[in-house]
């Protein structure tokens, strides 16, 4: 009876302790009380000038904001709050919901839409009148009250991917995730392999995925890229920024889990 109840213990304690290591593994990008480690570029600014306090930690949220300095005019100053280390294999975890209303002059398509830039280019490398960085672009999309609307889609400014073996050029690829409406909170996860494969989940659900992330030749910024890169398009690793377009956004978890 005693060796029995010992075993039983003892697999318990080895179940909860390995419940432990695994979520060990995840590392908080967002530390929930402040901006370290992440550093803003705003369009039309310089480096680490975060105009307006566009990105800010208010209530335990890192939060996205146009109220202070904007004088309710977007101006196409797109923002990007990049974390300050680069990553190639890994899962990426983050909690969003939009809230608010959209600044009256943000474009049509921006209306509660933010966005995830995996494998970009550093915040120093963007000039200073660079709209996004040149990067494989997870997007966020709240739906609108009504109809369908996917979020989880990919978009990729001066990069493509391969789809189903062939190169795929169009900017947007959509995902097959549901709509979600409202200020409701959404979990989304990224699994990143380097240059071979990146898979979109929403909730453990598999809602995208595409290969081989590589720069645009055609892309100005990225012909650059490509120079640096010895001439080599395929895409190992790179920064992850967060976006500011105009609609405000809240984010409560930014976590990553490195892979070999």
């Amino acid at each position: 009876m005693k060796k029995t109840l010992l075993s039983a213990l003892t697999i318990t304690g080895l179940l909860c302790a390995g419940t432990l290591r695994a979520e060990a593994e995840w590392t908080q990008l967002f530390n929930g009380k402040d901006l370290t480690g992440w550093t803003a570029k705003i369009k039309g600014y310089p480096v680490g000038e975060n105009f307006g306090e566009t990105f800010r930690v208010e209530d335990g949220l890192l939060k996205v904001r146009y109220d202070k300095g904007y004088d309710n005019k977007f101006n196409s100053r797109f923002g990007h709050l990049f974390y300050h280390r680069p990553f190639s294999n890994y899962v990426l975890r983050v909690e969003y919901r939009f809230v608010g209303e959209q600044l009256p002059d943000g474009p049509g398509w921006a209306k509660r839409n933010n966005g995830i830039m995996l494998h970009g280019q550093t915040p120093e490398s963007m000039r200073v009148n660079q709209d996004f960085p040149v990067s494989i672009e997870y997007q966020l999309l709240g739906g609108l009250g009504t109809g369908n609307r996917s979020t989880a889609n990919l978009c990729s400014p001066g990069t493509h991917v391969e789809k189903d073996g062939k190169l795929y050029t169009p900017h947007g690829l959509n995902s097959t995730s549901e709509t979600y409406h409202g200020e409701q909170w959404v979990t989304v996860e990224a699994e990143v392999r380097g240059s071979k494969s990146i898979i979109h989940r929403i909730d453990g659900k598999t809602v995208l995925e595409y290969q081989k992330p590589q720069y645009d030749p055609g892309d100005a910024d990225a012909a650059l890229l490509i120079k640096q890169n010895n001439g080599n398009v395929l895409i190992e690793g790179g920064t992850i920024s967060i976006q500011a377009e105009s609609a405000p956004c809240d984010f409560r978890k930014i976590e990553i889990k490195e892979l070999d």
